[in-house]
């Protein structure tokens, strides 16, 4: 047990995938201005890179290296998390219209958002098991999602901030994000 709650939160604050592996920069910055999206894009984020590792990890043990087609690992991963998006996309349609408004061309960057992806593949690189695989996922996708909600409240006080001329609009949202990762990387010695 105390092996999967390092992996948790190793892969939640050591190694966040915003902060300190500097991946999903597109929804971070996009979808922050406004809590409410940036709580829904976080959810279906984290819910598709679950998602994602429960498909890809048996995947590749049991169809993938059995046949010697692991080379194609990233091919594929690509393609099943694409399908998972689609899956996402449609019940976000029927079940919250409102969400899935909002949230727009950010949905189908959920296809291309690379933190997904990198869980998948660091499953592998790591090579953790079944359940070692599902406790990272669930570990990044919760830090992916306090990394949404923290910029999310950084943005709110920026709004009533005042702040330099030349820093408004996004240089100063990369200034808190710099100042964020800083701080996230003093998490590193947290866990031996």
């Amino acid at each position: 047990m105390n092996e999967y709650l390092k992996i948790f939160l190793s892969s939640m604050l050591i190694d966040n995938v915003v902060f300190i592996q500097f991946l999903a920069l597109c929804p971070f910055i996009g979808m922050t201005a406004d809590t409410g999206k940036a709580v829904g894009m976080g959810i279906a984020a984290s819910f598709v890179m679950i998602l994602a590792t429960v498909a890809t990890w048996p995947l590749y043990h049991y169809v993938m290296v059995p046949l010697g087609l692991s080379f194609l690992q990233t091919l594929i991963f690509i393609l099943v998390i694409a399908s998972l998006v689609q899956l996402v996309e449609f019940y976000l349609k029927k079940s919250a219209p409102a969400l899935y408004s909002s949230m727009g061309v950010y949905l189908a960057l959920i296809t291309t958002n690379c933190a997904i992806l990198a869980v998948t593949l660091n499953c592998i690189s790591k090579e953790y098991n079944f359940v070692e695989s599902i406790v990272y996922a669930i570990g990044t996708a919760a830090g992916f999602l306090l990394a949404m909600v923290l910029m999310a409240g950084i943005r709110q006080r920026i709004k009533i901030a005042s702040v330099p001329n030349i820093l408004k609009g996004t240089p100063v949202l990369f200034v808190a994000a710099g100042l964020l990762s800083m701080a996230f990387s003093g998490f590193a010695g947290l866990i031996k």
